[in-house]
């Protein structure tokens, strides 16, 4: 699709993501349910695109609910039995915005954006104005925040005596993590906790270069147990341990899937995760008594319902990619926020050390190899035979791109950006440079052959 990406619609305001968009957005999206709730992140854009959005879905017949400044996960909380839209750019500049559709609590599927794609290249005519919606008023922020400390609870142990430090990135987390955490029984330190669309704190995505200010102040005092940083609308989560140093965001999610896994009534419980995450999700998951299933970037909520759809001993414990976390007992939503409470009170329980120790930490190493658009098909078709043959005693998966596990536990992706002209290759081994050199020479090879 050329208007949705992975994660909704996203890019400039000034070139793409217009109020004129999001007016013919709207309008084809009212056609989808009766009742659309609406929230926006901090971003100075986001009132107007807000605004333009419910013009059009009111146009096309639907009510709306305004619900002013939320983070992501609060927004999909209130869609629960209804749609929702939140305008958000999540971790992207502050000249961008986005607009992201939820349904009863999900993320719209491939098949629902696709027919909002095509209600815009229709140009959809207003609804009779006697059929225009209404608007009300809701602040479902307290409703939300509730549902995660009671989650929180049910895992761990309290946060009595533990101080944690909170980068909200001038973000929306900053309306949710610190009072979670509090009322979990932390004592919580905050850095960049105004909102403020502008970040003038530092930029809006949580890398290692833009959170030295979580890293430093965790670093040199010693009363902090635990940093937790998050992207501009709350649904990205980077963890500092109490030496200031980041932990690896897959050695996060091996041990969110380890224990979800281990506390799983279901008799065949699973992890759902992408291509790109690496294989100590697996071990550990395999350990601890369940199976790991890669869905597409960007589309975790649609794996689950394919799995869940298995059977009824099948059962979708834990979700998540590289930063982002599903936690299917509370809503299949990405949720910043309750992975900083469970994980906070998981580490109350067993220290961090502790929970870390099981997980093997190989060195992982990306680099793109440059590819024009119209050479990506070719080239990975060429890909999807010249790998398995380079690597034949490897287990082979084509169905996102080209990913080989190798029996020495090391493995490798192939897949193609669906953003800008690379084809992006991943490895993880013992001498991981040397198993991207290896791969990424194959890759020129196609690339060059298609070109």
């Amino acid at each position: 699709m050329d208007l949705f990406g992975t994660t909704g619609i996203r890019g400039p305001v000034a070139e793409k993501v217009t109020p004129e968009l999001a007016l013919s957005v709207g309008r084809a999206a009212g056609e989808f349910g009766e009742q659309f709730v609406i929230a926006r992140d901090g971003r100075q854009t986001g009132v107007a695109i807000a605004a333009a959005l419910e013009a059009g879905l009111e146009s096309a017949g639907a009510d709306v609910v305004r619900a002013g400044m939320l983070p992501t996960p609060a927004l999909a909380f209130a869609s629960r039995g209804r749609h929702g839209v939140m305008i958000t750019a999540s971790h992207n500049p502050s000249a961008d915005n986005g607009i992201k559709f939820f349904v009863d609590g999900e993320e719209y599927t491939t098949a629902d954006e696709e027919r909002i794609e095509q209600g815009v290249a229709d140009e959809l005519a207003p609804a009779d104005w006697s059929e225009w919606g209404r608007q009300t008023h809701e602040e479902p922020l307290a409703g939300y925040l509730d549902a995660v400390v009671e989650y929180a609870s049910e895992h761990g142990e309290e946060l009595d005596g533990m101080t944690i430090a909170v980068d909200a990135g001038n973000g929306v987390a900053a309306l949710g993590t610190p009072d979670v955490l509090r009322r979990l029984g932390a004592t919580v330190h905050t850095l960049h906790a105004n909102v403020d669309g502008h970040f003038p704190g530092r930029p809006s995505k949580p890398t290692p270069e833009n959170i030295t200010d979580l890293t430093q102040y965790v670093r040199e005092r010693d009363a902090v147990d635990l940093g937790i940083a998050h992207d501009g609308d709350g649904d990205r989560i980077v963890v500092v341990d109490e030496a200031g140093s980041i932990v690896h965001e897959d050695t996060i999610l091996a041990v969110l899937s380890s224990y979800f896994v281990e506390h799983s009534d279901a008799a065949d419980p699973v992890v759902m995760t992408t291509p790109n995450v690496s294989g100590r999700v697996d071990e550990q998951v395999r350990a601890a008594g369940g199976r790991v299933e890669r869905t597409a970037l960007g589309l975790l909520h649609e794996g689950i319902a394919e799995a869940e759809a298995e059977g009824q001993e099948t059962a979708v414990a834990f979700a998540g990619e590289p930063w982002k976390c599903i936690h299917p007992e509370l809503g299949i939503w990405t949720d910043g926020i309750a992975t900083a409470a469970v994980l906070a009170r998981l580490i109350a329980a067993e220290g961090l050390d502790t929970l870390l120790a099981p997980v093997t930490e190989r060195p992982l190493e990306k680099k793109p190899v440059d590819c024009p658009e119209a050479a990506k098909a070719d080239a990975m078709d060429r890909l999807e035979t010249a790998l398995p043959e380079q690597f034949p005693d490897g287990d082979v998966s084509l169905e996102y791109g080209v990913r080989i596990e190798l029996p020495d536990a090391s493995w490798f992706l192939v897949r193609p950006s669906g953003t800008e002209p690379y084809i992006r290759v991943y490895a993880e081994s013992d001498d991981a440079k040397a198993l991207l050199a290896d791969v990424r020479s194959t890759v020129k090879d196609a690339v060059d052959a298609a070109a």
